[in-house]
């Protein structure tokens, strides 16, 4: 395309960006370390090296140890985590990039193991009969605790306290992992979602927590310095499955969110092939783009050509690129300059260390 939409600036009151490529959020299992701390060493020097994204959204970090259900993903709930993320803040601001950290939490998709023994959280008792990522490797997942609510409500402030730690450790704002059949998404769905208390029944009910979270945000840090990402059409994996309500639902939440002034809204294209699927959207951005007013990021197996296009149709403002990052840390530059990308590596995603990390070389432009 002789414009190339991507690359262009986007300014608006809550964002100022110089180009419309966002670096997906994805997790990577390298803070292997007794605090679960991200380092300037790994984390910093590898995000640091991606800062030509017009931003940076980092991998999932949990907002306490509940949270967990990958090994080695770091933390934003400890002072030791603080820190840590304060020296890949700098590191990526001192290359003029942005940058916002995912908050996350797991629910059910967890295992015993990273409870002393105790059962993941959930909204109700329900196997996701899905995979947790272990010290010990891949596990079954197993029927979780439904949550009191009194244990929602010390989930949400998590969240409240992890948004504050946030901009203690100098992010540009924060993301709140809604998505991929994690805690949240387990509330919308009710295939995860039995209660017939104040959190169950209507979609105005498995809403609540999610809203709840996001009222507690913003009484900590500006609500322009939030951002929010779902995945509608997610069916047969983690545990979720689409039913009559499900598009409905996200429409509810999705059109609640124009009362708030918040930096994004962060869509996933379906994962699979829901052609077949009764009630699913196959094409996310366009069924969502007219409900919603402000900034919104499309994500899923896009190439540079699919980006400028879902730009230029009007479905999208900024697109969000996952794997093309992990092997190409300067994916602005090649896209500018028309430069083939670099095969990424499946087998070091969620391996220890530098290997397929941080050792992705810039391509030379001569």
């Amino acid at each position: 395309m002789s414009k190339k939409y991507l690359l262009q600036p986007y300014k608006n009151n809550n964002l100022n960006l110089k180009n419309r490529i966002v670096m997906a959020p994805m997790t990577r299992s390298r803070a292997k370390n007794e605090g679960k701390v991200a380092t300037d060493g790994l984390q910093g020097l590898y995000y640091a090296q991606r800062s030509s994204a017009g931003l940076i959204i980092t991998e999932g970090s949990q907002v306490s140890k509940k949270a967990v259900g990958y090994i080695n993903t770091p933390g934003i709930h400890t002072d030791a985590q603080v820190e840590g993320w304060k020296k890949v803040t700098q590191r990526v601001h001192d290359n003029d990039g942005k940058i916002f950290i995912q908050l996350w939490h797991v629910g059910r998709i967890s295992h015993p193991d990273f409870h002393n023994g105790e059962l993941p959280w959930a909204p109700s008792a329900i196997n996701p009969n899905a995979k947790s990522y272990t010290p010990e490797g891949f596990k079954d997942t197993v029927t979780p605790k439904q949550m009191t609510i009194e244990e929602i409500k010390t989930t949400v402030n998590e969240f409240k306290k992890a948004a504050s730690n946030a901009m203690k450790a100098g992010f540009d704002g924060v993301e709140i992992h809604s998505s991929n059949g994690y805690l949240f998404h387990q509330f919308f769905s009710k295939c995860s979602n039995t209660r017939t208390d104040a959190y169950g029944g209507s979609i105005e009910n498995r809403a609540r927590f999610f809203f709840e979270v996001l009222e507690a945000m913003k009484t900590v840090i500006p609500q322009e310095k939030i951002g929010v990402r779902f995945n509608p059409s997610l069916h047969g994996m983690m545990g979720i499955t689409i039913d009559e309500e499900t598009i409905p639902t996200f429409e509810y939440i999705i059109e609640k969110l124009n009362d708030y002034d918040l930096a994004y809204l962060h869509l996933s294209e379906p994962f699979t092939d829901v052609s077949e699927v009764p009630f699913a959207v196959t094409s996310i951005a366009k069924h969502f783009r007219p409900l919603y007013n402000g900034t919104l990021i499309i994500n899923t197996a896009f190439d540079q050509e699919k980006g400028n296009k879902v730009i230029t149709d009007g479905d999208a403002d900024l697109v969000a690129f996952g794997k093309p990052y992990i092997s190409n840390p300067d994916l602005v530059e090649r896209f500018e300059n028309d430069l083939a990308l670099t095969p990424w590596d499946q087998e070091t995603f969620y391996t220890s260390g530098t290997k397929g990390y941080t050792d992705y070389p810039k391509a030379t432009t001569h």
